[in-house]
């Protein structure tokens, strides 16, 4: 191992997608991750399928596709930590490990004895990451977390969706579950940066990650609206609140996204129209005046965007240095020569199918590149080489836990 965090073990006790996405930057940056998991079954996203993985025959694999998203580079252990011999191997684990990661309900590490103080006993240098719905204080502290719940809970389905006055009007969901991954993202830059203080002092700490705590902090912009105004944002649909045009329109065969982000693009945008008058409107020549003058501008924008095809409108657009898009199905976006030459879609030798698709991660570094080594693991495919090898455990000791089912 070459990576940036080649130096660094990380013992993750995370589960489904928020610790779980913070392991994988973790391992992809170098970091030997070992995944702990209950015997026989694993982390439950392995059986939230289809889709499954499918192997050289054509046939499902065990593995699903959402398990298969968030998982690579790490090594499985299974074992049931209910147990005091698997309490003891976490125990054991955590001595030779430098962060140790987990999204148990709060509380729950502490009555096996495995908390972050039980941990820092055997370990002064433990950086251990605590991921929870509420936090580990606060009346809710108890409450389990959904990422569904928080993005309604926190305010982003609030601003999410069509306006309540139009076609379809009312609050959505993002489609994929982003406070999750917002909260594993964090979990990441908190998790380097005690391991950075650790580095400088010896210290190590505890951290408290909540997915609520994201979900307000992710809402960025709409924040500040909201503080410096008293004003509640409301949807947009796929407007802008602060600029304008920056939406959807409709063309004549799709759909394009026009990004005019200021005043000096927004006349390019009327030119490329047809209509260089709207450019110099008093109405809309500033982009304060188009934001109170919505209303007015918008419907005489659509019916000129409905006239050309989506293409031709990305050309006309893109000539003219107006920034603009089309909106791709996700089988575009692995078509879009852009992505490939970027090298987004990667495989990995895998035990069960041959090989594994997967995205890159986007961190590109010139001096420690990422390197894609290790498929996510099968379900118990590195208990030998960590019970054997790390913790040096005899052959009879492995059995005996096999036969009281503390392992696979």
């Amino acid at each position: 191992m070459s990576g940036a965090l080649a130096h660094i073990r990380v013992l993750d006790l995370s589960r489904v997608l928020a610790g779980p996405w913070c392991s994988q930057h973790l391992a992809d940056l170098g970091a030997e991750v070992i995944k702990i998991e209950r015997p026989v079954i694993g982390d439950e996203t392995r059986a939230w399928g289809p889709p499954f993985l499918k192997n050289e025959s054509g046939e499902d694999t065990t593995e699903a596709g959402y398990y298969l998203s968030c998982n690579r580079g790490k090594k499985s252990l299974t074992l049931d930590i209910s147990t005091a011999e698997g309490q003891d191997i976490v125990r054991k684990l955590a001595a030779k490990s430098d962060v140790v990661l987990e999204n148990y309900k709060v509380g729950q590490l502490k009555k096996y004895g495995l908390g972050y103080d039980d941990l820092k006993a055997i370990n002064p240098k433990i950086v251990y990451c605590s991921i929870t719905g509420f936090g580990q204080t606060g009346p809710w502290s108890h409450r389990p977390g959904y990422d569904f719940i928080i993005q309604g809970l926190g305010g982003l389905m609030s601003i999410t969706g069509e306006r309540d006055d139009l076609p379809g009007g009312g609050p959505q969901k993002v489609g994929v579950a982003v406070t999750d991954l917002m909260t594993g993202m964090y979990s990441t830059i908190a998790v380097l940066a005690a391991l950075t203080h650790r580095d400088r002092t010896g210290v190590g700490q505890y951290i408290d990650m909540a997915l609520l705590d994201v979900s307000v902090a992710m809402l960025a912009n709409m924040n500040m609206n909201y503080l410096t105004s008293g004003q509640v944002p409301k949807r947009w649909g796929n407007a802008h609140p602060n600029v304008i045009p920056y939406q959807v329109f409709a063309c004549s065969d799709g759909h394009i996204i026009v990004a005019v982000g200021n005043d000096s693009q927004f006349r390019k945008f009327c030119e490329v129209l047809d209509s260089p008058e709207l450019g110099v409107d008093p109405r809309f020549t500033t982009n304060s005046n188009r934001i109170r003058n919505r209303d007015t501008l918008i419907p005489l924008l659509e019916p000129l965007m409905q006239a050309r095809s989506r293409d031709a409108w990305v050309d006309a657009l893109e000539a003219a240095s107006v920034p603009c898009g089309p909106i791709n199905n996700i089988d575009q976006v692995f078509q879009n020569p852009q992505v490939k030459a970027r090298g987004i879609k990667i495989e990995i030798p895998h035990e069960l199918a041959g090989k594994v698709p997967q995205v890159a991660s986007p961190m590109r570094f010139s001096e420690t590149p990422i390197e894609y080594n290790a498929a996510p693991p099968t379900l118990g495919q590195h208990n030998e080489y960590v019970l054997r090898e790390l913790l040096g455990m005899q052959t009879d000791a492995i059995e005996g836990l096999r036969r009281i089912h503390v392992v696979d």
